[in-house]
């Protein structure tokens, strides 16, 4: 579906909207649909939680609320009540950074762990729903998105 397909489609009306102001709604409708659809699914938590622990498992070490805060595209003051809810939910804990006392470090717990590999199945519930999210979008297409949000990102990053 093209640009011109999409507007026809839609049940609002754009008027004269460039592409660029409609990529935008639609990142941010899109954004606000899968959070939603993703938080009838993990009930114990949020999917802004479930992203927080993917995250503090992506990093190399354990993070500093700077570092995850970075990771998320997310404000310090977002992500520290993420981690506090999770750490209440005993899903994370908070640690002592052993070179800098100043700091603070998040790691994810055994019950988090046990949590998400009862939940997500070692990866098998995300790889399918992701499989049908992206569903009939070819490699070449996908790439081009990637490349084209992660310029605006760094667009973003000027403002």
């Amino acid at each position: 579906m093209n640009y011109d397909e999409a507007m026809n489609m839609s049940k609002v009306e754009f008027g004269q909207m460039p592409p660029q102001a409609f990529l935008l709604g639609l990142l941010s409708a899109f954004d606000n649909r899968y959070q939603a659809s993703a938080d009838k699914y993990f009930q114990e938590i949020t999917w802004k939680q479930f992203f927080a622990i993917i995250c503090i498992n992506l990093c190399k070490e354990p993070p500093t609320l700077n570092e995850l805060s970075e990771v998320m595209g997310s404000s310090h003051q977002n992500v520290k009540q993420i981690l506090l809810k999770l750490e209440s939910k005993g899903l994370v804990s908070i640690m002592t950074d052993e070179k800098d006392k100043r700091k603070q470090r998040f790691i994810v717990t055994d019950k988090c762990r046990k949590f998400m590999a009862e939940n997500d199945n070692n990866g098998e519930v995300s790889a399918r729903i992701i499989g049908q999210i992206f569903e009939g979008v070819d490699e070449k297409s996908l790439g081009v998105t990637i490349e084209t949000i992660m310029k605006m990102e760094r667009n973003l990053k000027k403002i």
